[in-house]
């Protein structure tokens, strides 16, 4: 008896614990800033909190904002060759069925992409540029004229440079599944749209983990996909729940969670925080650059591993 009532006590604690974050400081909806603000007042407003907010006119001088189009793209680094992640259904990285599934990794030229994504080319499978490993200086140096190296503001206000700064480019049916990043996360749209669903780490007894055999697609002759499993790994945890139609019956703890949505315009900046959970799609040929800068790990990141930690052994609430 002692033991069921210490466990219904952690379980009310996870409950309680997102609804006086939303009630001490949460936004009901994110926030939009005209202008950047002085580092130290973005430090205090903003990346302090961890909260996020949209920044216009935050890289209106970047020459990227007019010369991005696919003409100029191919004339620039059409030739370069690039890594494309490839899936039958536009979800890499994450769940289908009983697997983790990763993309196929196709190195294709960057004209033979365009060709995909404008239409010229009919193709089994959907692509996206989601390389994130600071592709857009290792693959694509060529375009890093256009854009700033890193936000000056953010690196003032953080102490540091950015670890990655990658580029994002793809069809409107690749999307994004719900997870977390260790990183303080800039993500400026040049061209098109974005489209964030955004959950604070603090909603985390609300969000179902599972572990899953890790696997990649690999496209046959005939264009179908198989899911070939990675010998020798561990399984992989992961968020089986898709934000845009939940099955709430199988995960009835999701009815409490508080989804923030948010869509990013083109020349406009999303602060996306570290630990908030965010799943992502996108207009067609939608390009964007984004900077990670490595989080703090710090007694906030304790707090959230000790959440993490809890609702993972106490189960469903």
């Amino acid at each position: 008896m002692a033991e069921n009532i210490t466990l219904d006590a952690v379980k009310k604690c996870l409950r309680d614990f997102p609804l006086e974050a939303r009630e001490l400081y949460l936004n009901k909806t994110v926030p939009c800033l005209e202008q950047p603000l002085s580092p130290l007042e973005f430090y205090r407003e903003w990346i302090g909190p961890n909260k996020p907010c949209v920044i216009r006119n935050a890289f209106s001088h970047w020459p990227a904002l007019s010369k991005w189009n696919p003409s100029h793209l191919r004339e620039v680094v059409g030739s370069k060759v690039i890594s494309v992640a490839v899936t039958p259904n536009g979800y890499a990285d994450a769940v289908n069925r009983d697997r983790f599934v990763m993309p196929e990794e196709r190195l294709m030229t960057f004209s033979s992409l365009l060709d995909v994504v404008e239409g010229k080319v009919e193709s089994r499978g959907v692509f996206y540029i989601q390389k994130q490993c600071s592709n857009l200086t290792e693959e694509l140096p060529e375009l890093t004229g256009d854009v700033e190296a890193h936000i000056p503001w953010m690196s003032e206000a953080l102490g540091k440079l950015p670890d990655a700064v990658n580029f994002w480019l793809g069809e409107a049916s690749a999307v994004t599944s719900m997870h977390k990043d260790h990183y303080e996360n800039l993500y400026c749209v040049i061209t098109g749209e974005k489209h964030f669903i955004l959950l604070p780490p603090s909603d985390r007894p609300f969000i179902p983990y599972e572990h899953y055999q890790p696997a990649v697609y690999r496209q046959r002759e005939d264009g179908d996909f198989d899911v070939v499993d990675v010998a020798d790994s561990d399984k992989v945890p992961w968020i089986p729940l898709d934000p845009l139609k939940p099955d709430l019956e199988r995960y009835p703890d999701y009815r409490l969670a508080r989804p923030l949505h948010v869509t990013v315009k083109a020349g406009e900046m999303l602060y996306l925080p570290s630990l908030w959970f965010h799943h992502v799609r996108q207009s067609h040929g939608c390009i964007a650059v984004n900077f990670w800068y490595d989080m703090e790990y710090d007694i906030k990141y304790n707090y959230f591993q000790l959440v993490e930690s809890l609702a993972g052994a106490v189960g469903p609430l």
